[in-house]
């Protein structure tokens, strides 16, 4: 496939400028827009045989436009003049009808970004002229891989492969106008082991947005095997309260909770177990939390957020004590505080420990849960944001004496979050990223274990 767009980026600031001035003819006070356009290739195959393939290329506007404090929205994937009209005069129809709130509105403009640093370039588009064939072979070869590493691997729910690149350009009557390209790819598969009666599957992916800093199929093939293989012999366990330990990948899970537990959405609304959590301990003090979208490549970064409102370096957590919250404009109004540059979440959200150091891989880590459990897997939906109360399935391994015995399952295990989070007491060397949320494998002193 070869990666090129159908706009330049100065005909998608035309058609911002466009919306902008339509908006103002049909009487919006105020109006912001987004122009985007991207395209991509997913495969996935299955036990050698090809089992989708999809191109995409898409293009869309929305525009929001106010009226007082009263606030319409309306998109369109059609870019032609009759379009853009009709789709900005529905906005403003909206608007007209809806009720007025005292917290809408675009960003006052001194928390604007600058338009200088709107330009610079965080190095976020390396586009993959991937062609079809390739994709298949790279997805046979994740799968290839994974049957390669271990004779309990029977069957495969697939490789896969996705690349995408897109563009955009976010404009508003304040005179905000910024946008940039980007690419994220991935690779993955999921192997099931089987012995006897007995079935099990994991799955591992890797992505990036530069493709040549992708694992190699044949490794990512080979770990998911190796992670389906020794989940086989899987055991129930008897009730206790016990440490457990999060894999890194789950561990990134729970910086999620965190950072949905300070969003402002939640707070104005009351639904957070975090609610006048600012200043105090919610973490042990060997703990820190930042927020930096400037990280070069990063798969949160940006110089701006959705309303162009400046991101910052933030430090949430400093010693374990809560600096701050993630608030648009809107939730900051509605907060009485001010816009973080968060319209559209964290952006690369980092927890690290004091205490961590380079040699403590994940088999220290296991050295360091003594006798507990290492959860790998994750199962339901058992978050309760308002009180904090978290309960979940979970699949992983028992361990004794820092050495894995065997594969668990059929478990529950409990808590609430705020206690998960003062009862860290290490944080693994061994890094992920996954999403937006970076960390190495989390310890947790104690936990309910149901078997």
């Amino acid at each position: 496939m070869s990666v090129q767009f159908d706009y330049t980026r100065k005909q998608l600031e035309t058609i911002a400028q466009q919306a902008l001035g339509l908006a103002r003819r049909v009487g919006g006070q105020a109006s912001a827009v987004e122009v985007s356009e991207s395209n991509g290739l997913s495969v996935s195959t299955r036990n050698g045989e090809v089992e989708t393939v999809e191109h995409n290329r898409d293009k869309s506007l929305s525009v929001t436009v106010y009226v007082g404090k009263q606030r319409g929205h309306a998109s369109t994937s059609d870019f032609s003049d009759a379009a853009l009209e009709s789709t900005v005069r529905a906005a403003h129809d909206i608007a007209k009808y809806t009720a007025a709130d005292d917290c809408a509105g675009l960003p006052e403009k001194e928390y604007l970004v600058d338009a200088n640093t709107a330009q610079q370039d965080l190095d976020l588009y390396h586009p993959w002229s991937l062609t079809t064939p390739e994709a298949i072979q790279l997805a046979k070869a994740c799968e290839d891989a994974a049957y390669a590493a271990s004779k309990y691997i029977k069957n495969s729910e697939g490789g896969s492969v996705n690349t995408s690149s897109g563009h955009f350009i976010a404009a508003a009557s304040s005179g905000f106008m910024g946008g940039f390209a980007y690419s994220r790819h991935s690779l993955g598969a999921m192997p099931i082991a089987s012995k006897g009666r007995e079935m099990e599957r994991d799955a591992w992916f890797v992505s990036q947005r530069v493709p040549a800093k992708l694992a190699s199929p044949e490794d990512i093939g080979a770990y998911a095997a190796h992670r389906a293989a020794s989940r086989l012999g899987a055991k129930k366990i008897s009730s206790r309260t016990c440490p457990v330990l999060f894999d890194a990948p789950l561990a990134c899970g729970l910086i999620g909770h965190f950072a949905q537990a300070i969003s402002g959405s939640m707070l104005y609304r009351k639904t957070s177990f975090l609610l006048n959590g600012l200043d105090t301990q919610v973490f042990p003090s060997h703990i820190d939390i930042v927020d930096d979208p400037f990280i070069k490549q990063g798969m949160g970064s940006s110089y701006f957020d959705d309303e162009g409102v400046a991101t910052q370096r933030r430090t949430l957590i400093d010693h374990g004590v809560l600096q701050g919250y993630l608030l648009s404009v809107y939730t900051a109004r509605k907060l009485n505080m001010t816009p973080t540059g968060n319209a559209s979440g964290s952006h690369n959200l980092s927890l690290k420990s004091r205490r961590t150091k380079k040699t403590d891989d994940l088999g220290e880590m296991l050295r360091k849960l003594g006798t507990g459990l290492f959860v790998t897997e994750l199962l339901g939906q058992g978050v309760n944001y308002v009180t904090g109360d978290y309960s979940r399935g979970v699949g992983g391994f028992w361990v004794e004496n820092g050495v894995i015995v065997h594969a668990v399952s059929e478990v529950t295990i409990a808590g609430n979050l705020k206690d998960m989070f003062m009862n860290i007491s290490a944080v693994g060397a061994d890094e992920l990223v996954r999403g937006t949320k970076v960390t190495g494998s989390i310890l947790l002193q104690k936990m309910t274990v149901a078997g």
